[in-house]
């Protein structure tokens, strides 16, 4: 079994968020989102780089201004440069949409321990597109979700800034896996987001996760609550990424999509170590951590689901990101995933 992290860490320094990389992920690295270095490395904000209309105002809400004449004139460059380096793969092109150094501070020390430790596989990540586009808002204050074009605009971004880390991350000579961070997820069929179909936000998956497998990748979903998980399988998405801590068994809710995404090889990230719960992970030991995965696994076998099939196609993780934790509490989530990694690969 191997090991992934979900991608904040709560470091102000980008070396020592790049330690506790190597220290318990230098098979398959990650690059570390740290907020506390600027707030350009929010979920919120890290992708919108390069999108045409961004601009940061002093209320620190971004929002477009699809009023203005300059706006449009920006989106139709920016939908011929993407159509130019999807169909013919510009990549000197698709630079223009990287996420630069004040957008993440650890993607080039990120790409340097690839190349150093010669990786098989390395870990990217973005904010998901239902999530983002139910987040900003035109200057009316409407959800960018009800606008077609303001939606067409954030997929497309998104697309390119994975289609970026796809690209980089195997010039550093690994397979990259990408993961869309997808926490409105769990709101997705509710009162809130009631007209929003659950087929429209498949094919704003899909369309992000297609370009990531076509350009040699592997996509993956996370949502760290409750939700549908049949919509990022009916995306074509590689792996999906739940808090079994806290809702392993909704995930066997969906038990015949599991087995099935599982039988065509499909693979499961296991966010089995507490970052959301802080007094959980104080108290969190292997031992307990383990009683709990084989209580997450036991879910899907109680409902037919072969042992081996699931443990095959497993990852550990922690259950979200560890943004919002001490330094302390963070490093012993990361040593904890590591430790429970270890211990199955010895079993």
């Amino acid at each position: 079994m191997e090991c992934l992290a979900i991608g904040s860490l709560p470091y102000d320094n980008p070396l020592k968020a790049m330690e506790i990389v190597q220290n318990y992920f230098s098979e398959i690295p990650f690059w570390p989102q740290l907020a506390k270095v600027s707030k350009n490395e929010d979920m919120s904000f890290q992708f919108l780089e390069g999108m045409p209309s961004f601009f940061m105002p002093e209320d620190g809400e971004f929002h477009f201004n699809t009023e203005n004449s300059i706006f449009f004139n920006e989106l139709e460059q920016f939908l011929t440069d993407y159509e130019t380096i999807i169909k013919n793969k510009d990549y000197n092109l698709l630079q223009k949409y990287s996420i630069s150094e004040n957008f993440s501070s650890t993607f080039k020390s990120f790409i340097e321990l690839i190349n150093k430790n010669k990786c098989k596989k390395a870990k990217g990540q973005l904010t998901g597109p239902f999530t983002l586009a139910t987040m900003l808002t035109d200057t009316k204050g409407r959800c960018a979700i009800y606008d077609e074009t303001l939606k067409e605009l954030i997929i497309k971004t998104l697309s390119l800034k994975a289609l970026w880390q796809v690209v980089e991350i195997k010039k550093a000579g690994a397979t990259p896996i990408i993961f869309i961070d997808e926490p409105t997820l769990t709101q997705l069929g509710a009162s809130s987001y009631i007209t929003i179909l659950r087929k429209e936000v498949i094919s704003m998956l899909k369309e992000i996760s297609d370009i990531i497998q076509k350009n040699g990748g592997m996509s993956g979903v996370h949502c760290c609550g409750k939700c549908d998980w049949t919509v990022p399988i009916e995306a074509g998405i590689d792996i999906i990424s739940l808090d079994a801590y806290s809702y392993a068994q909704n995930l066997s809710i969906f038990h015949k999509s599991i087995q099935n995404f599982l039988e065509k090889g499909g693979k499961i990230a296991w966010g089995i170590v507490p970052t959301k719960d802080k007094d959980a992970l104080e108290n969190a030991n292997p031992d307990i951590l383990d009683e709990k995965f084989k209580k997450a696994v036991n879910y899907l076998t109680k409902k037919g689901i072969n042992e081996k099939l699931i443990m095959d196609n497993s990852f550990v993780t922690p259950t979200c990101g560890a943004g919002s934790l001490s330094k302390e509490l963070a490093q012993k989530a990361m040593r904890l995933t590591f430790e429970l990694k270890e211990r199955y690969n010895d079993n």
